[in-house]
């Protein structure tokens, strides 16, 4: 078994591709329904593992609710990434940071994409399971 992907619901598609292909995703495909459709991207050289789902004439702010709290992923250079969606007016929700104070883990930080859904940027390439023994 494996993750297929995550979906968020958007309401201003546009300014979400400029937000995920600022963190580097890339466009693989779209689903049109009656009422809806998905925009199916993903990071190079992994899958589709993001689907963005549009439900045309829809207005107002989706409910993200308490439950849902955000999706990750690895960048080579967390410093040089948040400089880089500065330059297209992304702001992290505070400055990298180690979490819990641990210094074996991160440094992380998280960004919002336009419609609220917090994305966790994880420093490195490789994320192994955290865990204590």
């Amino acid at each position: 078994m494996k993750l297929v992907h995550t979906c968020v619901r958007v309401r201003d598609i546009d300014a979400s591709l400029r937000f995920y292909e600022a963190l580097g995703f890339e466009r693989r495909g779209k689903l049109q329904f009656k009422t809806a459709y998905n925009i199916y991207m993903g990071l190079p050289g992994d899958g589709d593992t993001l689907e963005l789902t549009v439900n045309e004439g829809r207005e107002e702010p989706y409910d993200l609710g308490e439950g849902y709290n955000h999706i990750a992923i690895t960048v080579d250079d967390i410093h040089a990434t948040v400089a880089e969606l500065a330059e297209h007016g992304i702001e992290p929700e505070k400055p990298p940071y180690h979490p819990g104070d641990r210094a074996e883990l991160g440094p992380i930080c998280f960004v919002q994409d336009p419609d609220g859904y917090r994305i966790e940027l994880i420093h490195g390439g490789e994320f192994p399971t955290p865990q204590d023994d």
